[in-house]
């Protein structure tokens, strides 16, 4: 009777450790849940003339088995029927909970080492800032931070940001999203 009670009372604590344990948290900033973006975050392009910078990007909480992060950038509001792709990152370190300002440029000086930017549908491998086209309307920036439970993820060159994306959740542990607004009237 004693073991089963010392047992119940090791997988009660297991549980309850489990159950209090911090969610995978994404936080900026440049970008605010809800809020408009600033122009510095337009894509420079388009008919658009922004500075065209990633956002800063910082996370904690990252869940256990995490072995590397992904980030990616969407619009689901483009009249494309599939939506945008602005941004993929894969095979960010585990070490690694920050992205400053800029990170996405074309330039790749501030992507961690070992980090790969998957082209968006701007046809750019980097970060692409928002640019719907004007008279729109609203448009919603999903910056997503995910925890996967693999080093790295293996895509052929020139990788579409479907097969990305598929790959990307497939491994996915947890999440954590700012969805920010942008718009060009």
């Amino acid at each position: 009777m004693l073991i089963k009670l010392k047992l119940l009372l090791v997988l009660s604590l297991s549980v309850s450790v489990s159950v209090f344990s911090a969610p995978l948290t994404l936080t900026s900033q440049d970008i605010i849940q809800g809020e408009f973006m600033s122009k510095i975050h337009e894509f420079n392009g388009y008919n658009c003339s922004g500075g065209d910078l990633s956002p800063h990007l910082k996370w904690s909480d990252a869940p256990k088995g995490t072995k590397s992060f992904a980030i990616t950038a969407y619009d689901p509001d483009t009249s494309s029927g599939s939506g945008w792709w602005h941004w993929q990152i894969i095979n960010i370190p585990m070490t690694v909970m920050e992205m400053p300002t800029g990170a996405g440029s074309k330039k790749n000086t501030s992507t961690p080492i070992g980090s790969t930017q998957i082209e968006n549908d701007f046809s750019i491998p980097a970060f692409s800032g928002a640019c719907p086209p004007k008279g729109d309307g609203l448009h919603h920036y999903r910056f997503t931070i995910h925890a996967l439970a693999v080093e790295k993820i293996e895509l052929p060159e020139n990788a579409s940001g479907a097969l990305a994306g598929y790959m990307i959740n497939l491994h996915s542990i947890e999440s954590s999203t700012i969805e920010s607004l942008y718009q060009r009237d």
